[in-house]
């Protein structure tokens, strides 16, 4: 009994296609009523109101992060290696050359794999959080990238969510 690759391909092709189509859902069913007309909801268009607080810097406090690194891959040293066996077979004759060669491979691939680790290495960041005691007796914390010339103590406006000073 012989089967045609033909024969074969079909079935596969029909149970591909049924086995997908199990894994449809049905559209769901919605129930609407056109009777009475209603207008479909409207966005509401919300707009804060300019909103102006006084008071003082209570505080400034440094905020300090610091990312994990990823290390090295190997890739630095491969390409420091290269680059030094290419630069050490520069030099010399006969095994002068060969030793020169080597020595490139061998300080690139160090030098490189140094290179990829500081690139790669953990990074410490730093931000503000300047504390603001407004007249209302309540306070505000902002998150900032520098305190500019804000100094505790300082009186400052705040509208909108943006601190100045006064």
């Amino acid at each position: 009994m012989k089967i045609s690759m033909r024969f074969v391909s079909v079935t596969a092709s029909v149970l591909a296609v049924a086995t997908l189509t199990a894994c449809v859902a049905p559209m769901p069913v919605y129930q609407t009523s056109r009777y009475p007309y209603q207008a479909p909801p409207q966005a509401i268009q919300y707009r804060e109101a300019s909103h102006v607080e006084y008071g003082h810097v209570a505080n400034i406090e440094v905020l300090r992060s610091e990312t994990a690194g990823t290390g090295t891959s190997g890739g630095g040293a491969v390409a420091g290696g290269v680059i030094g066996g290419v630069v050490g077979n520069q030099f010399g004759r006969g095994n002068g050359r060969a030793a020169a060669t080597a020595l490139g491979i061998v300080g690139g691939a160090l030098l490189g794999n140094t290179i990829e680790a500081q690139q790669n290495g953990p990074r410490v960041y730093e931000s503000y959080r300047v504390s603001v005691q407004t007249d209302h007796g309540g306070y505000r914390a902002f998150d900032v990238q520098s305190p500019g010339d804000l100094r505790i103590g300082d009186r400052v406006r705040i509208d909108n969510g943006q601190i100045s000073r006064m």
